[in-house]
């Protein structure tokens, strides 16, 4: 079976490959290589370079090899600039999608699998986040993912197309040092890039209503994300047509942003203390997923606890940006 990747060269994109041809599936990567990296797609997977928003090469693309599905996960995904830049983000998101749906029906694959985020439920107000928690995104970026849901959704009822919705929760680690992130979005390079940088890390708030006072999250090894993807990907190509899933990917454990600067620290070998800041607006206080629907549906659960997330994000760290590490020879050299 054949699976076209969208967004492929992406950091998890990648790792979505990777996982896939492990499990002894084929895929095709397509990418407009705004963010993704060649480098990262094996030498022996073709790349077709474009934006999900060009309609003729998406046709082309699909006429030239039959695909048992699509693993969509091609968007633009900060949510800040998604504020600053919302019709930017609707048209890369959501016109995008709706361009490869057109393609996709037209061609007559069966499968869909969509990237969605735990941004669409926006401040939930209980302990663990169920797939049935009500959804309010706070960004554009959130409100985008869940258009893309419904507009995911629909196309299955209307047309048979078998679709599955994974709502992503906090992703980090890497299956290897290639595949690492490496941009400065997430918590986790956040902190390595101010411990290299010898400056403390900063918390953004420790007044919340948590045991330490700091927010709560769930973080999923990317390893364990994109065998999720693997998993939805084979459930779907056996379902029946209009089989449409809505899935929580995350471990169920929440962990503090204390917490995580303290493991960083000890993995890594540095000694910084985090300094405080204001909160910033919109940060719920616990964002935790409920994973039961996925162990139930498909029989996954997530292997990789976060030590093993820090510890091989910190492998992947780019070689440039440890040079202006200043925490002497029992820092981060000893720890890679």
């Amino acid at each position: 079976m054949t699976w076209l990747i969208t967004g492929g060269a992406g950091y998890i994109g990648a790792h979505v490959v990777h996982a896939l041809r492990a499990a002894g599936e084929e895929a095709v990567v397509y990418d407009d290589l705004s963010t993704g990296v060649a480098a990262r797609v094996p030498s022996d997977v073709e790349l077709v370079v474009g934006s999900t928003l060009d309609r003729a090469l998406l046709d082309r693309t699909f006429a030239a090899r039959p695909f048992t599905g699509v693993i969509h996960l091609a968007a633009k995904k900060q949510v800040g600039e998604s504020v600053e830049q919302p019709l930017r983000y609707y048209r890369e998101n959501v016109e995008g999608l709706r361009v490869l749906l057109e393609a996709v029906t037209a061609a007559g694959t069966h499968s869909f699998v969509f990237s969605s985020s735990a941004a669409v439920y926006g401040m939930p107000d209980v302990d663990l986040v169920t797939e049935d928690t009500p959804c309010v995104p706070m960004s554009p970026y959130g409100e985008t993912k869940l258009a893309g849901e419904w507009l995911v959704r629909a196309t299955g009822r209307a047309t048979g197309l078998r679709t599955a919705s994974l709502r992503y929760f906090n992703v980090a680690g890497a299956a290897s040092p290639d595949l690492a992130d490496t941009g400065v979005f997430n918590l986790v390079p956040m902190v390595f890039e101010k411990l290299t940088a010898g400056e403390p890390p900063r918390i953004f708030g420790d007044d919340y209503p948590t045991p330490d006072g700091t927010c709560v999250r769930d973080y999923i090894h990317v390893s364990d994300l994109a065998e999720a993807h693997v998993a939805t990907a084979q459930r779907l190509s056996a379902a029946a047509p209009g089989t449409d899933l809505t899935l929580n990917i995350g471990r169920g454990v929440g962990v503090s942003v204390r917490e995580m600067i303290d493991l960083i620290n000890e993995e890594t070998g540095h000694a910084l203390p985090p300094t405080t800041t204001p909160r910033r607006p919109g940060d719920p206080a616990r964002v935790v997923a409920s994973a039961d629907r996925i162990a139930t549906e498909l029989g996954w659960t997530a292997k990789r606890d976060v030590r093993a997330m820090v510890a091989s994000a910190w492998a992947g760290w780019p070689a440039s940006n440890r040079a202006g590490d200043r925490s002497g020879p029992s820092g981060s050299a000893s720890r890679r």
